[in-house]
């Protein structure tokens, strides 16, 4: 699709939640609705249409390619993403579930449930994507660092005395001879074997029967297994649940929709470089061109501020402190006269916390004196 379908998207988009703001906060406070079911209504009217709104904003970030254009879209859906959370916990809270029937309001709004599904932003593994491979990268490198090879430990060799090596060879015996022993006995089930097979053999027209009538169990319930299933999947698509096997190979239009797509993101990418690479460009260009006269203009504004002051109040007032915002006052549209008062008040009001503070030192001193004279009359008295 042109930049003129996502630029209408979002443009509509807009529109419709322009609505909603209108709806959801009206000139004059509507009375708060008693009724549990209209309430949970509007609540579930305004949950899908932010669902609806989410959707088109969503689709319009993910293929707009214009940098200034993707960050207005980007704050407004945070904006919508938050508010949908807030409608669904306020549901959960009016009916204490997390699912909720609204299959009317669908039908009022002639929609289908597909279109109040939330997906997942695509811009979640989009514009994560380095960070992601980073960390695996980061893993991997760890996982290779620790990697130990276990290394055998040695195995002594110790001497044997007489009765221990009788022992070992006396296993090692019983085992050859129960070797011998369990071929001997395999060649006697083969023998066995052998034999019955061969007797079965002479079972004749008998068996062969049993064979056929085996054979076409198998056979003919294989065929209706696979007559049922072809049975099944016409009344499926005669009835609408599924799709013709011609229409699920993959259609050149949309080939041609999802190329276009990824091919809208990698100049989403280009041009965001672009647009970082000129905010440096122009900011620097600022810099050389216009900031001496920018500097000057402010040294003059500085200048006339405390002349201005000067002739307001007959002496030249201190330099803001950085604290109070230096500079900035100056440059605020305020008289010289409003700049001093206020930097005066703010001294008076200082002045009063310090004085507060040494009162309340003086009347602590005061108090601990006190108690002390208190504690040498109770041990005079004692004595």
């Amino acid at each position: 699709m042109s930049h003129s379908t996502y630029n209408k998207l979002w443009a509509d988009a807009q529109v419709e939640l322009n609505s909603l703001l209108t709806q959801e906060f009206p000139a004059q406070p509507p009375r708060p609705e008693k009724d549990r079911v209209v309430f949970f209504q509007r609540l579930a009217t305004l949950y899908v249409r932010y669902v609806q709104i989410f959707r088109q904003l969503e689709e319009a970030y993910d293929q707009v390619v214009h940098p200034q254009k993707r960050k207005v879209i980007r704050e407004v859906l945070d904006g919508v993403m938050g508010r949908v959370l807030e409608l669904k916990n306020e549901m959960v809270e009016k009916e204490f579930s997390e699912y909720h029937y609204m299959d009317d309001v669908i039908q009022d709004l002639k929609l289908t449930p597909e279109d109040i599904e939330i997906p997942i932003p695509r811009y979640f593994l989009s514009e994560r994507s380095k960070v992601l491979q980073e960390r695996r990268n980061m893993l991997s490198n760890i996982l290779n660092l620790i990697e130990v090879v276990e290394r055998p430990k040695p195995v002594g060799v110790r001497a044997l005395n007489l009765e221990e090596a009788i022992k070992i060879i006396q296993v090692s015996e019983r085992a050859r001879q129960g070797r011998l022993r369990a071929k001997f006995m395999r060649e006697i089930q083969r023998d066995e074997e052998r034999q019955r097979r061969a007797k079965d053999r002479d079972l004749g027209a008998a068996a062969i029967d049993t064979a056929v009538v085996r054979i076409q169990k198998v056979w003919k319930g294989y065929v209706q297994r696979k007559r049922t299933k072809r049975e099944r999947e016409e009344e499926m698509i005669f009835l609408g649940m599924a799709m013709e096997p011609r229409h699920t190979q993959p259609c050149p239009a949309i080939t041609a929709a999802l190329a276009n797509e990824a091919r809208r993101r990698g100049k989403q990418e280009e041009h965001e470089e672009d647009y970082q690479e000129s905010i440096v460009a122009i900011t620097d260009k600022l810099r050389e061109v216009e900031g001496p006269d920018m500097r000057e203009t402010m040294k003059d504004q500085i200048r006339q501020w405390f002349i201005e002051c000067h002739d307001a109040t007959g002496t030249f007032p201190d330099y803001p402190e950085e604290e109070d915002g230096g500079s900035t006052l100056i440059f605020a549209e305020k008289t010289p006269q409003q700049l001093m008062e206020e930097l005066a008040a703010k001294e008076e009001e200082d002045a009063n916390k310090s004085t507060k503070g040494k009162e309340e030192k003086k009347d602590k001193g005061k108090k601990d004196k006190g108690k002390g004279g208190d504690e040498v009359r109770k041990r005079l008295w004692n004595r």
